[in-house]
């Protein structure tokens, strides 16, 4: 699928949204962020797609906001107004990062659960350098992924962050080398459509939702939430009592 700068295709057990704009640093229009929900939701209703690989066309940027060229985005949009930042989908999401990822393109990238970035990669909020407010999750997700200190340096700044700097804090999970971002992203995938589903969905649900409510609230829902998938921890335990995933082998 090729709709208005976004492609999506299936990739083994990953789907990959590429936001196809690399004239334009890839910054996301309406037209943009409307095929990007779509992009989404197609994802969403494929069962066999089980982690969304969310990147960037060209190696320049992943994404570098929104085009203030267009200045058309919808802010009021219930799904947020660069696509998809104001919901929360029911599977694994990894940025493939490579050159810029930059004001609403951190927002999409911290929206997603992984981050691996090449060693060129620059980040940063460089909207406060023109005075565009950040209303695509980042004043929400960056405190809670990287400490509201660290945060605010990067939000009240808008100082450039190197990739290096970006994995010391937290920002990223890996760094790997030039050109290798898709493809460790698509590995990651792949490892991770291996595990038990409903226990691994089920242990992400309870990490996100728990982590903007009180410690007792986060683990009544660890709890309810564990309760639910019992079955399934009942033949992993079976499996592994039976030989298998040993010392560390495979899944």
């Amino acid at each position: 699928m090729s709709r208005e700068g976004v492609r999506y295709e299936r990739r083994g057990a990953a789907a990959v949204l590429t936001i196809d704009r690399p004239d334009r640093r890839n910054a996301v229009d309406a037209a943009t962020a409307t095929a990007l929900r779509e992009g989404l939701e197609r994802f969403e209703a494929d069962d066999g797609a089980r982690a969304l690989v969310l990147t960037g066309a060209g190696g320049d940027a992943f994404c570098a906001g929104a085009d203030l060229k267009a200045v058309d985005l919808d802010a009021d949009h219930p799904s947020g107004p660069m696509g998809f930042t104001r919901r929360t989908p029911s599977k694994p999401t990894i940025a493939a990062i490579e050159g810029w990822c930059l004001a609403g393109g951190l927002e999409l990238a911290i929206w997603c659960d992984l981050r691996i970035a090449t060693s060129s990669s620059t980040f940063g909020c460089f909207e406060r350098r023109w005075g565009v407010p950040l209303i695509d999750g980042g004043t929400q997700r960056l405190p809670r992924l990287i400490g509201l200190g660290r945060a605010l340096d990067l939000i009240l700044t808008g100082r450039p962050v190197e990739a290096e700097e970006a994995l010391a804090i937290g920002l990223v999970t890996e760094v790997v080398g030039p050109g290798r971002h898709l493809e460790r992203a698509l590995e990651i995938s792949e490892r991770l459509a291996a595990f038990p589903q409903e226990t691994m969905l089920s242990d992400r649900e309870a990490a996100i939702e728990g982590s903007g409510v009180s410690l007792s609230e986060g683990l009544a829902l660890e709890h309810r939430l564990g309760r639910e998938v019992l079955e399934v921890a009942a033949r992993g335990a079976a499996r592994f009592a039976a030989g298998e995933g040993r010392h560390g082998n495979g899944v």
